[in-house]
């Protein structure tokens, strides 16, 4: 089994009916993402660092969607128990027995997987354990081993781990299809540079802009290949509605979800995000990264957070030491002036804290009826 993407047969069937509620959704909307992981919607929460738990990946697929934990925090990766913990809070939520498959995410960042490879608490087969429907790796420069030993794994099993990667670039894309042979790539780019509607948390710094990323993806990988999503300052079911028809087979959001009772961010934080305009609200700089100690990064990739005293403190000229100090101290007093908030530029669109349902219900009822729109532009002549 080693080298062959997961086929919609291997796939375990869930009755959707027994645990989501659809009733306020209108219509389905089908595409290969959603055959795949048997979802009514193309919308997947992303594996936000600090911010996406089991709860929140819960509460995405219960509504229809599919949810990503993710398993970095801090400069390392949450604890096998931990991820057993957020996994067994998904089974509680759903009603899934124990051993069954999971419809839910675990989202790696590789640079820091890779940091735990000679630790006694092997993340992946741990986590593979508890039968996750899907594993997603990004930024590292030898993804390819990790996808290895999930095939491995998988080839004792019945079960089988729809593997996601993220990527930048078309060529990332070519050889996550042809040498990786992954089932999902997840095309992030910047939405538009022209308006700075970006993605936060981390990315590419020199990504191009998504639509055109997304454009040269879908024309590089063959029908019969890897399934492509789009993933970069998504926020609206229209801006969905669009991603489908250009060949997406669905898309990722993280911002948007950062605004739900189910994200693990603080209070504090919450508020910091309802209170951010649109305009200049977000910085682009490994500044967050150097006082929350979390560098390590692959070139080329930098994180997109609320501008508040940290960005002020880089403005003034001081050095990192003296950075370090100030965001210390506001740290140990409580200090909200310098916390650090990963957001999109379209943190300026959301003003309120609602239900991970009801943001998967807003999406996908904006983008079927933006579809339905469209449709009725087309007339035969």
């Amino acid at each position: 089994m080693d080298g062959q993407r997961t086929s919609l047969a291997k796939v375990p069937t869930r009755v959707l009916g027994s645990y989501c509620d659809f009733l306020a959704m209108n219509g389905k909307i089908t595409t290969r993402i959603t055959q795949l992981l048997n979802t009514r919607t193309p919308i997947m929460s992303a594996p936000m660092a600090f911010a996406a738990g089991g709860e929140l990946a819960g509460a995405v697929t219960g509504a229809g969607a599919f949810g990503f934990i993710g398993a970095a925090v801090s400069a390392g990766f949450l604890s096998s128990a931990d991820l057993k913990a957020n996994l067994s809070m998904v089974r509680k939520t759903l009603n899934i027995a124990d051993g069954a498959s999971l419809p839910v995410g675990i989202g790696f960042i590789s640079w820091i997987l890779a940091m735990t490879e000679s630790s006694d608490d092997p993340r992946i087969s741990a986590v593979l354990k508890e039968k996750p429907q899907a594993l997603w790796f990004a930024f590292g420069d030898d993804l390819g081993k990790y996808i290895a030993q999930v095939r491995e794994y998988d080839s004792k099993r019945d079960h089988k781990t729809v593997i996601f990667v993220m990527v930048n670039s078309s060529e990332e894309a070519i050889r996550a299809a042809n040498e990786w042979k992954v089932d999902v790539i997840v095309a992030q780019g910047l939405l538009q540079r022209t308006t700075g509607i970006e993605a936060g948390g981390h990315s590419g710094s020199e990504a191009p802009s998504l639509l055109t990323l997304l454009q040269a993806i879908v024309n590089a990988i063959p029908p019969d290949g890897p399934l492509v999503l789009a993933a970069g300052g998504i926020t609206t079911g229209s801006q969905i509605a669009g991603i489908l028809t250009m060949g997406a087979s669905g898309v990722v959001v993280g911002t948007r979800f950062l605004f739900t009772h189910e994200c693990i961010y603080s209070q504090d934080k919450k508020d910091a995000l309802v209170q951010a305009g649109l305009i200049n609200s977000t910085r682009r700089t490994l500044a967050f990264d150097e006082v929350g100690r979390t560098m390590g990064w692959p070139n080329k990739i930098d994180g997109r957070a609320l501008a508040n005293n940290i960005i002020k403190d880089l403005d003034e000229g001081l050095e990192l030491e003296a950075r370090l100090k100030r965001f210390d101290e506001g740290a140990a007093s409580g200090d909200k002036s310098r916390l650090i908030v990963w957001a999109g530029e379209g943190v300026g669109l959301t003003d309120n804290i609602s239900s991970a349902a009801d943001v998967v219900q807003k999406l996908h009822n904006e983008a079927v009826s933006a579809l339905k729109s469209g449709f009725k532009l087309v007339q035969d002549s």
